[in-house]
């Protein structure tokens, strides 16, 4: 792992399609998208897929215990306040530039809103290093551990491992559910690894992603999903093939073929996940240039909303990869 790096350019840009949503960028990657008026609304595509798990994970409204690893603009535990009232999450994160400006420009609690009335809305905030804070988690006392975790377009290494996967395993209940995004492009050698690590330590496991990033064809998001119990295949499958974009849902056999000769990684050969093509964000960043310029952590509270280009809209919603991370 690295040192720590100083403080990164954070930029809000406002949907035009959405007046009360913003996205999310630090040095120009796509964290999070957020909207303040409607946490139900989901826009990057894997986050709509983590957004399928936490709705299948137990009886619709009924409240998760839930650990977010990756903090960025809280968008999923804003959904899991939403949609379950009453479940206790944490979120940790270990940029507290980052947080400070998203508790400042993008509340949690929004006045005269009836989720900030009741504490539907409550989440806390933890500033520090995600291993640290998993591995001291009580044994069985989560049902959902998310694990979004980025660094400049990477997972750090030792976010990566079996011994990082078995922690989590020990977190969770029985039931629960642990969901990983992974960033990877061809020919998947990570996230074929990351599969068979995962399924080192779970007894279930599936994939949900593009098809055209499951069959090697362009750089993208996969989400992972494990359990020590039978997972929601069927539910997941049709949400994921009515998404905007659709999605495929990888398991049992299909797992077994996608995964085959792939080893579990070890803190001992645990390398940062690969890094985006340099070119992946181009449509995005230079959209946002042209209309508005870069803003500092420290000048982020003081920006207006700033229009965003149906280019951008469409190029955050296929190409966002989820950069929500601890930054070590």
């Amino acid at each position: 792992m690295s040192d720590q790096p100083g403080p990164g350019v954070v930029e809000l840009v406002g949907d035009p399609d959405r007046y009360a949503a913003w996205t999310l960028l630090v040095d120009g990657f796509p964290q999070s998208h957020v909207d303040l008026d409607d946490p139900r609304y989901l826009e990057f595509e894997y986050v709509r897929r983590l957004g399928h798990l936490v709705d299948l994970a137990a009886p619709a409204g009924e409240p998760l215990r839930v650990l977010h690893l990756g903090g960025g603009g809280l968008t999923l535990a804003r959904y899991v306040a939403a949609t379950r009232p009453g479940s206790r999450q944490l979120a940790v994160d270990c940029d507290a530039a980052l947080l400070d400006v998203v508790r400042r420009r993008l509340p949690l609690d929004q006045p005269g809103r009836r989720a900030s009335r009741t504490g539907a809305g409550r989440i806390r905030i933890q500033v520090a290093d995600a291993r640290a804070v998993l591995e001291q988690a009580a044994a069985g006392s989560l049902d959902l551990v998310v694990a979004d975790l980025f660094a400049g377009g990477r997972t750090p290494a030792h976010l990566t491992s079996a011994e990082f996967t078995a922690a989590a395993a020990r977190a969770l209940a029985a039931p629960g559910v642990y969901a990983v995004n992974i960033g990877d492009g061809p020919p998947l050698a990570h996230a074929r690894a990351r599969v068979a690590t995962v399924r080192s330590d779970f007894a279930r496991a599936c994939l949900i992603a593009d098809p055209g990033v499951l069959r090697g064809r362009r750089f993208g998001n996969l989400v992972l999903a494990a359990s020590q119990h039978d997972l929601p295949i069927a539910g997941l499958a049709r949400r994921a093939a009515a998404d905007p974009f659709a999605g495929r849902v990888v398991h049992g056999s299909k797992l077994d073929r996608f995964a085959a000769g792939a080893r579990p990684i070890s803190d001992a050969d645990a390398e940062p996940s690969p890094a985006p093509p340099a070119d992946l964000f181009a449509g995005v960043t230079s959209a946002r240039r042209s209309r508005r310029p870069a803003l500092s952590r420290r000048s982020a509270r003081d920006a207006g909303r700033a229009p965003a280009s149906a280019a951008m809209g469409a190029a955050l919603r296929r190409a966002a990869i989820g950069l929500a991370g601890d930054r070590l």
